[in-house]
C-alpha cells in the first residue's frame, strides 16, 4: 500500500499535544517525497524526505518557538502512522497519525 496521502497526526512534544496535518507526497521514483506539516505553530516543509518500503525518513526545519531541526521517521501501517520527531537536546518525541478518507 502506498505510504501517499494526508494523515492527522499528534505529536507529544513537552508542550502538550501538537496536532498536525501531515501530507506525504512521493516523487515519481517512489524513494523520495515532499509535503507539509502544517499545525498550531505554522507550516513546516518536508526536507530530505525519503521512503524505504513503509518507513518514512525526513527533516523538518522548526522556527517557533526556536529554530531546530527536527529528525523524523515513521512507518505507514494501513492507515495508521507510527514514528518519532527528533528534538535534539529535547529528546525523541513520539508521533501517531490516521490517514484522512
Amino acid at each position: 500500500m502506498s505510504v501517499a496521502g494526508t494523515y492527522d497526526c499528534v505529536t507529544k512534544s513537552p508542550m502538550g499535544d501538537q496536532k498536525s496535518t501531515f501530507t506525504v507526497v512521493p516523487g515519481d521514483d517512489g524513494k523520495t517525497f515532499t509535503g507539509t506539516n502544517a499545525g498550531q505553530m505554522g507550516s513546516m516543509e518536508v526536507e530530505d524526505g525519503k521512503i524505504d518500503g513503509d518507513k518514512l525518513m525526513w527533516k523538518m526545519n522548526m522556527t517557533v518557538p526556536m529554530p531546530m531541526t527536527l529528525d523524523c521517521e515513521a512507518t505507514v501501517n494501513g492507515d495508521q502512522l507510527t514514528g518519532n520527531v527528533n528534538a535534539g537536546a529535547f529528546g525523541s518525541m513520539p508521533m501517531t497519525g490516521e490517514r484522512q478518507g
